[in-house]
């Protein structure tokens, strides 16, 4: 690409067709996020001046940019964000990246808030749930724990760049937790190990496997949090899941089995189950 040829718009266009060469799904889309990121030009400014010269150094790292992008690194981690429950996120490697399906969980949680709750977020990852609960409900105690450590790092970035005061602890699920709480929420691993390799290389490559690894059926994390859950939750309380598409009828039988009342399966936007919940009732 020569710096003399090269307008907003022409380098808009030629990053459109790499992507799309490359196959790329939304090509057009993340051919502008990555124009946004390196010029700073929102899309009225690109719309009153698409034939602005883009400089030599731009021009460099927009194509870096692509670069990553047509190798599959998923546009998130590329920019280091991603928008959340009307906030931004930042993600990195080692991080799941926050999904607008996963809104839902938030907005389930939310209703069965007062404000002087305990919360505990198991499997937090970036922290986006946890984080969403408490700006929301600035009066609720809120943890968050996830085993890796690499994740606990952004969840903490997150919580101090947002200004949400959270406690986040490093443990496996319920390892490091003491005491009760009134609500416990999750998005935990949840594909089975075997589909895992048959997903997108964004997600199968670059996002990290144990933030997405349920094992063989991909109910092994419900498991062991709906059995253990009730030594850390008051009589009472609840216990909130994201879950597969296809894992509602399941992972509510196991709740209503170790002694949970009203479960619920709820759907996305999409029409999809997406969470289930349920009320601890052996007092």
């Amino acid at each position: 690409m020569k710096q003399s040829s090269f307008t907003l718009q022409s380098l808009y266009k030629e990053g459109k067709r790499q992507l799309k060469e490359a196959g790329v799904a939304e090509a057009d889309l993340d051919a502008w996020y990555l124009l946004e990121e390196i010029t700073g030009v929102d899309k009225a400014a690109y719309y009153g001046k698409p034939d602005r010269r883009i400089s030599g150094e731009e021009k460099d790292r927009y194509q870096t940019l692509l670069e990553q992008r047509k190798k599959r690194v998923p546009l998130q981690y590329i920019l280091g964000k991603q928008e959340f429950f009307g906030r931004t996120f930042r993600v990195g490697k080692g991080v799941l990246i926050p999904r607008q399906e996963t809104e839902l969980l938030v907005e389930e949680t939310l209703k069965k808030l007062h404000g002087q709750e305990r919360v505990l977020d198991l499997c937090t990852g970036s922290g986006c749930v946890i984080i969403s609960l408490k700006l929301q409900k600035p009066s609720i105690s809120a943890v968050g724990s996830d085993v890796s450590q690499e994740a606990l790092a952004v969840a903490e970035e997150n919580a101090k760049r947002l200004n949400a005061q959270v406690e986040f602890r490093q443990g496996s699920l319920f390892e490091k937790i003491e005491g009760k709480y009134d609500l416990i929420v999750s998005n935990p691993p949840y594909i089975p190990s075997r589909v895992i390799e048959t997903l997108q290389e964004e997600v199968r490559i670059y996002e990290p496997r144990l933030a997405l690894d349920g094992e063989e059926d991909g109910l092994s994390f419900y498991r062991v949090m709906v059995k253990e859950a009730g030594d850390h939750l008051h009589p009472g309380g609840w216990l909130l899941f994201e879950i597969g598409h296809d894992q509602g009828q399941q992972v509510a039988d196991l709740m209503r089995e170790n002694g949970y009342i009203q479960v619920a399966v709820k759907k996305d936007l999409a029409g999809l189950d997406r969470v289930v919940l349920g009320m601890y009732n052996r007092f």
